[in-house]
């Protein structure tokens, strides 16, 4: 069950990568700037997050693997449509069906999980091996991204997610039994619109942003538009018998560590990969497979890295992982400042690994802290917010860095030789994001992981325990 689970969450990592080194053969094709490209990866991640949690708690409500079935179908169906996109606009539109499948599977995948491994530690070495098969994913992803580029077009990484989308179907219908939560949680329309609203709305603005201008009233109304939409949800969900996002849950330090650590890691991460991607392709100049083979020692180090990780989150918890990951992110960061075009092959692999070990040491805490706290009867909603702080975090990382990156250039230029010329000056603040985020993991990894943590979200957990019994007998 647990290698069926892991199939999901490997097509999804191996998308994230393997798109990553299609982006400037996709840019050539369409003649697509750098805000288009952006809209390639946005598009996939803003529909993850914005459906995430209203998958998550209706796969506790109609049964889990009914919605993980689903999620494969479509996710299936959505990668074949991309790969016959005729342009830019068919694509994103295309990469935003695939999405809608692919928000039914992380979360309800690891809520499966849950269930399953009931003892702590069993279920903290499982989180480790789903944390491994992400690391395998994202190393393959370049090599064969980059491989299916060079032979057959950027439209082949899309073909590689259809025998596997295949395969976990049928296994997934033979192995994995029917589960769900005791009392269902009823829809939250009104909830997941305002989720939506606000996240577009951002991620548009941070995109955008160069072309329009800061102050133009395009984007100052989308901030104010995320701004209300952010407002009107933390007024209307605690009003909700069964909200879409459980504000209790962000009692627990742990819980509201978790989700704070995924959107800055990830956000790290996703800027991380757009700019290197371009880096190595449109500055180096390298073919898309040798752009992979340079992304595959950093991702090896995080698939070596997670099962380590979930062994030391059973054996001393999970501050030690949170410390490591943020060290590894903060040096890696620091490295990439000083990144030009003509850094050696040495130091641009030193950069990448130092940056997979703080990768490749964060999503098992992350997943750990999230879930741990909760009544199993709310692992799929719990897990749904873990991975919604992901793909917030992965959706910001694309926007931020590519808006600094546009900016600094001075102009909408098309990806190609026009792009390589003062990008590594251009990039730079990015980097400097990334010191950030890695330190900001760091932090939070000493405040929310202590004997204070650990009591909140035990108190945390009693409360929600509490009142969903209350709410079941009302129902009964």
């Amino acid at each position: 069950m647990l290698a069926i689970c892991c199939l999901s969450l490997f097509i999804v990592g191996l998308d994230a990568t393997i798109v990553n080194v299609a982006l400037p053969a996709i840019g050539r094709d369409f003649h697509a700037p750098v805000s288009g490209l952006q809209w390639t990866i946005d598009a996939y991640l803003l529909v993850i997050a914005s459906l995430l949690m209203l998958s998550g708690a209706t796969a506790d409500r109609v049964g889990r693997r009914r919605v993980f079935q689903t999620g494969l179908a479509i996710f299936t169906l959505g990668s074949l449509a991309c790969s016959l996109a005729p342009g830019l606009g068919w694509l994103v539109a295309f990469r935003a069906l695939q999405a809608v499948g692919g928000s039914m599977l992380n979360p309800v995948a690891m809520a499966i999980v849950t269930n399953t491994f009931t003892e702590p530690g069993e279920r903290a070495k499982a989180i480790g091996m789903w944390g491994s098969v992400f690391g395998l994913s994202v190393a393959l992803g370049p090599v064969i991204g980059g491989a299916l580029v060079d032979s057959v077009g950027w439209r082949g990484v899309f073909w590689v997610n259809l025998p596997v989308g295949v395969a976990a179907l049928v296994l997934t219908a033979l192995f994995v039994p029917e589960s769900k939560a005791a009392r269902g949680r009823r829809p939250d329309p009104f909830g997941q619109i305002l989720i939506i609203m606000m996240l577009v709305a951002v991620s548009y603005a941070i995109i955008e942003g160069p072309a329009y201008g800061w102050g133009s009233m395009r984007i100052v109304g989308c901030l104010v538009v995320a701004a209300a939409a952010l407002a009107a949800f933390v007024i209307y969900e605690p009003r909700r018998k069964d909200p879409l996002v459980d504000l209790r849950f962000f009692r627990s330090l742990p819980f509201s560590g978790a989700a704070l650590t995924a959107v800055t890691g990830l956000c790290a991460f996703a800027g991380f990969l757009f700019l290197i991607t371009l880096y190595l392709q449109d500055v180096c100049g390298y073919r898309p497979l040798i752009a992979g083979l340079f992304l595959l020692p950093m991702a090896a180090v995080m698939a070596a890295s997670a099962p380590l990780a979930g062994r030391m989150i059973a054996r001393r918890g999970t501050r030690l992982p949170l410390l490591i990951a943020g060290a590894g992110i903060t040096v890696g960061g620091l490295l990439l400042v000083f990144l030009t075009a003509g850094s050696p092959v040495w130091y641009v692999l030193v950069c990448c690994l130092a940056f997979g070990v703080g990768q490749g040491w964060l999503n098992a805490p992350i997943t750990n802290n999230a879930v741990s706290g909760m009544p199993r009867s709310q692992a799929g909603v719990a897990a749904s917010i873990a991975s919604t702080s992901r793909q917030v975090g992965n959706a910001l990382g694309v926007a931020i860095m590519g808006a600094i990156l546009a900016a600094n250039l001075h102009g909408p230029l098309v990806t190609g030789a026009a792009l390589s010329a003062g990008f590594s000056a251009a990039a730079r603040p990015g980097w400097w994001i990334v010191v950030a985020a890695g330190i900001a993991v760091t932090a939070l990894a000493l405040a929310t992981t202590g004997r204070g943590g650990q009591a909140s979200a035990a108190r945390t957990a009693s409360l929600v325990a509490s009142g969903d019994e209350m709410l079941t007998a009302r129902a009964a």
